[in-house]
């Protein structure tokens, strides 16, 4: 005899919270004009490394992304001027959600 799913054993119970519940991003009609740098893939922001306002070379790690259980470093794809932090510590983003906004 095969044991029955969790799920049918307790149905009365409510689902599990999230870990992280997604905190809200600026609307898009809101971001600065420039090169956005967008997330590569989904996870947790867990540190921005720069400020707005702060000069940038090509390379240089703007935000380390958690993802997978892994920390990704997302860097400047070129030189330039850091217009906007769109995502705070701690927010859960998408893949292709902006980080932060070059000029």
């Amino acid at each position: 005899m095969r044991p029955l799913p969790l799920l049918l054993l307790r149905p009365h119970l409510p689902p599990l919270p999230l870990l992280w519940p997604p905190l809200p991003l600026l609307p898009a009609a809101s971001l600065a004009a420039g090169e956005p740098v967008k997330a590569p893939m989904p996870g947790v922001v867990l540190k921005v490394q720069v400020q707005q306002g702060q000069a940038v070379k090509a390379g240089q790690v703007l935000v380390i992304l958690e993802a997978m259980k892994m920390e990704n470093e997302i860097v400047a794809p070129q030189d330039g001027t850091v217009a906007q932090i769109v995502a705070a510590k701690g927010a859960s983003v998408e893949s292709g959600a902006p980080l932060v906004i070059l000029a």
